[in-house]
């Protein structure tokens, strides 16, 4: 034996490329024609073989599956029925082509029943598919053992590509094709076949999108052109969700249908796992009320839940929006090839094509060969009696059909149909029976002829046969199709609520809705809007909304970016969270100051102002890029560090105090807005002392002073005249061994209100016109009782928000 070497990467490369192109064209990629995978050709085939027809009983799956893993699927038995199932669930096939009777399983994820419990027989649909399959329209191959012949495709009248999808992955490659609207596809092919350059936007009129078997809406026509027109595309799916009015003034969200291919109950289970994660707020109960008649999963909601954020939310957070890849992947030719929707429709055009030629000549063929019959027995009933006497002259059949053939030259068929007739045909009726059968074969034999010399002819006869599908197979379409997508933006995702946020010295934040905190009159004792530790106390206390952003200053200069929304909701007693959490500080960073923007507008600035008494004026877009890391907002001299940040106009008054409480006015456009790596200029001399804060004039009546021993006062803001940068500034209020020294000020109107703060973690709510208004050099009056060793650390204005009059203090 001669021994032949070979490279083995080549080996591989070819072994491995064969066991490739098997499994794209024999198991996981459908052929463009049939639109079918092989198991499922062979699965209806096998049907049809059986005679196991739409109105005929039942079969057993199990004797279905048998005879397709015997004669045709060298395959496991598991991997045929799961076959066979998907084919018979409604909620996986647009258009089932499989009749089943049991337990085929459940949108919600529930297998079928073992396959000797269920039945099958063909769906009505799936004749089309078997339509013409004995007359020669499609080639046959030898199954596996070459015991039997098998169909290579077959020869359909249904653009099941298309119609149904299609799903698989093979080797390096993956298919995955939406179904679509019978009536709908069955119109655009139509379109298609009276002008192939029509364009697409002409398609889309008649078949705007896919149509899946659990309805749901598709978002946006982008995704749907994209992959009609290049093979491949993204489709946004969500579930159809509604809101109901139930008793006792509550709310509920109704999912009456989910995406395609997403099981119900892992949308449920999701759902349940985000509400006790606490992602979700305002589910109080979900309760799955499907039935025969159709899905309705109830969601109930508590009265202040707000129906739009929840659903937005579930849209974000579970499989209730999914998207559907696009991959138009079909095997043409015995090649995988990715195809646009017209290259589609052209391949089971070209398909359809062959297949009435085909039929047609073997009608033509079956034709001729019955008129040549018809003409031999209208011959011999013209000669009936001299027909008669040779065939009972003759000694034996083959001499009767010589001599048959002999005296009227006769055909071996015609002679042989002669010596088959009975001799009822010799009635009248019987011969006016077979002139007439003559007449009508010839008739068909032109009309045949006709066909195979006319193309325009077959493009009618497919137009007419996709013409009867729609008339009695089409549906309504499921699917909803949304022209434009709107993005789920986060703030469409939580309520727009005024909170307040709480820093701790020690780095721990969290927010609380501002109602929670009633106003009480001023010498009130607060209530408690934080647990410390006990070495820890409250540093700063701001109000924003949940759709700002929170720019965090630290102490050394440095900018971060952190979403209200992402800083964790807590009661008014409770610690928060690490702000080292949530953002990526540096060692030695501490938090300075907080400061909630909206938006980033350019027309907008941030003053910066250090302990020092250095003000920086930059450009809020500067900041309008956020990075993990932080950005650099300052240098910083030595020993110096960040204590305020300020949103202004650019043309704003900007008030500076001292901890010794002196008060500086500056105009803001004397200062000229610089870059990121700049230091600033002086805007207080505070030699003597530091800076304790800085606040923007926008046409408030006072400043209002707070000391740390619990005093304050208001003064009029035009008590204050503007000075230039780099003064000492006036008396703000009197520094004294009652008052202790200033700890914080803001500037106020009469109608707001006041958050004060202290180490020890309690909270005031105060309306600043209950507070004196009284002249620069006084001390004030007391505003907060305070336990020993108890010091106000920081002061916030909370906008008018609505009062919660049941909040105990």
């Amino acid at each position: 034996m001669k021994t032949r070497i070979i490279n083995i990467e080549d080996e591989i490369r070819l072994s491995y490329l064969d066991y490739a192109m098997s499994v794209i064209i024999g198991r996981a990629i459908p052929d463009v024609r049939d639109g079918l995978k092989p198991v499922h050709r062979r699965i209806l085939f096998a049907m049809h073989e059986l005679n196991n027809a739409y109105n005929r009983p039942y079969k057993k799956s199990a004797r279905i599956v048998g005879d397709v893993i015997g004669k045709y699927h060298p395959h496991g038995d598991a991997a045929v029925y799961d076959a066979l199932v998907r084919m018979a669930q409604d909620f996986s096939m647009r258009y089932p082509l499989v009749d089943g009777q049991g337990n085929f399983g459940s949108v919600d994820g529930d297998p079928p029943a073992a396959m000797r419990y269920t039945e099958v027989r063909m769906a009505r649909l799936a004749h089309e598919f078997m339509q013409d399959i004995d007359k020669e329209t499609v080639p046959f191959q030898p199954n596996y053992d070459n015991s039997l012949m098998e169909p290579l495709v077959l020869p359909t009248r249904v653009p099941n590509l298309l119609l149904n999808g299609a799903s698989g992955i093979a080797v390096g490659m993956a298919t995955n094709i939406p179904p679509h609207n019978l009536a709908e596809l069955c119109r655009a092919i139509q379109l298609y076949l009276e002008n192939p350059d029509v364009p697409y936007e002409e398609l889309y009129r008649l078949m705007p999108g896919p149509d899946f078997p659990t309805g749901g809406i598709i978002y946006g026509l982008e995704g749907i052109k994209q992959a009609y027109e290049t093979g491949r595309g993204t489709i946004r799916i969500r579930g159809r969700v509604h809101v109901e009015e139930l008793r006792g003034k509550k709310k509920a969200l109704i999912i009456t249908e989910i995406p395609y291919m997403v099981s119900k109950a892992k949308i449920l289970e999701r759902i349940a796992e985000l509400v006790r994660e606490k992602k979700i707020d305002g589910i109080t109960e979900i309760r799955d009320e499907s039935d025969r008649e159709g899905m309705r999963v109830v969601i109930t909601l508590r009265p202040d839940a707000s129906p739009k954020v929840v659903e937005n939310r579930l849209y974000k957070f579970t499989p209730l929006e999914t998207t559907f890849g696009v991959i138009l992947l079909a095997v043409v030719n015995n090649r995988p090839e990715v195809l646009s929707l017209k290259e589609v429709f052209a391949h089971f055009l070209d398909f359809r094509r062959t297949v009435i030629v085909r039929r047609t000549e073997y009608d033509l063929r079956k034709a001729e060969q019955r008129a040549h019959i018809l003409e031999g027995l209208k011959k011999a009933l013209d000669f009936i009696d001299e027909v008669i006497a040779i065939i009972r002259a003759s000694g034996s059949p083959s001499e009767a059909k010589g001599a048959l053939i002999e005296r009227f030259d006769f055909s071996d068929a015609q002679a042989q149909a002669i010596l088959d007739m009975r001799l009822q045909r010799l009635t009248g009726l019987e011969r006016e029976k077979i002139v007439d059968e003559y007449r009508e074969v010839l008739k068909n034999i032109e009309y045949y002829r006709q066909v195979l010399s006319s193309p325009a002819l077959v493009n009618r006869i497919i137009h007419e046969e996709l013409e009867e599908l729609v008339n009695q197979y089409a549906d309504e379409r499921r699917t909803t199709i949304v022209p434009q997508a709107d993005e789920i933006d986060w703030d469409d995702l939580i309520p727009d609520q005024e909170v307040v946020v709480v820093l701790s010295r020690e780095g721990y934040i969290k927010r609380t809705p501002v109602h929670v905190y009633r106003s009480q009159r001023r010498g009130g004792r607060g209530r408690r809007g934080v647990t410390t530790r006990e070495e820890d106390f409250v540093h700063a206390i701001l109000t924003a909304s949940t759709h700002d952003v929170l720019l965090v200053f630290t102490n050394l200069g440095r900018v971060y970016w952190l979403n209200v929304r992402d800083v964790p909701e807590a009661s008014p007693s409770s610690q928060g969270r690490a702000i080292v959490n949530l953002l990526n500080l540096q060692d030695g960073e501490k938090v300075a100051t907080v400061l909630p923007v909206k938006e980033f507008r350019p027309d907008a600035y941030v003053v910066l102002c250090t302990k020092k008494g250095i003000i920086k004026k930059m450009s809020l877009d500067n900041f309008s890029r956020p990075l993990s890391t932080g950005v650099r907002a300052v240098i910083l001299r030595d020993g110096d560090e960040l204590i305020r940040a300020r949103l202004t106009t650019g043309s704003d008054k900007l008030f500076l105090m001292s901890r010794h409480g002196k008060v500086i006015v500056i105009d803001e456009s004397v200062l000229r807005p610089l870059g990121r790596a700049a230091q600033g200029v002086k805007g207080m001399d505070v030699s003597d002392s530091y800076v304790i804060g800085m606040e923007v004039y926008q046409g408030q009546e006072a400043i209002l002073v707070v000391s740390d021993r619990g005093y304050g006062k208001r003064t009029l803001c035009s008590e204050f005249r503007v000075q230039g940068r780099g003064g000492m500034g006036v008396m703000g209020i009197k520094v004294t061994e009652r008052n202790g020294y200033a700890t914080g000020f803001c500037l106020v109107d009469p109608e707001d209100e006041i958050l004060l703060i202290t180490n020890l973690g309690k909270l005031i709510r105060l309306k600043a016109s209950d507070i004196s208004l009284q002249g620069r050099a006084t001390q004030g009056v007391k505003l907060m009782e305070l336990e020993e060793d108890e010091k106000i650390v920081d002061l916030a204005v909370v906008g008018e928000v609505e009062k919660d009059d049941d909040n105990e203090s």
